[in-house]
């Protein structure tokens, strides 16, 4: 049985910093490509940044130099680091693991910047 479990949401003022962590079972996480989503009260979810298997990072541009994704394959984790936090990022973020036409979600930690 996959399980995602995120971890990390809260309540922030803006420009603080929230880390959120990904913790996976029932997968062999290595193999996985790795991604955080977020979505807003009203609005799509959107994709907030991915980390493949080998380690390649990708960001949604209003993201880039503010969040960082990394992962830990020996805890079967991935983090998102986010900085200089704003209202708009307020959220719920969910974790996603892919591999091939799988694909696997958590059941999302809030995230409100106010």
């Amino acid at each position: 049985q996959v399980q995602l479990v995120e971890s990390g949401g809260g309540l922030v003022q803006p420009g603080g910093s929230l880390r959120l962590s990904c913790a996976a079972s029932g997968i062999i996480f290595r193999l996985y490509n790795m991604g955080w989503y977020r979505q807003a009260p009203g609005k799509e979810r959107e994709l907030v940044a991915t980390i493949t298997n080998g380690g390649y990072t990708t960001y949604t541009d209003s993201m880039k130099g503010r969040f960082t994704i990394s992962r830990d394959n020996a805890k079967n984790t991935v983090n998102l680091q986010m900085n200089s936090l704003k209202p708009e990022d307020t959220a719920v973020y969910y974790c996603n693991a892919r591999i091939g036409a799988a694909s696997y979600w958590g059941q999302g930690t809030q995230v409100t910047v106010v």
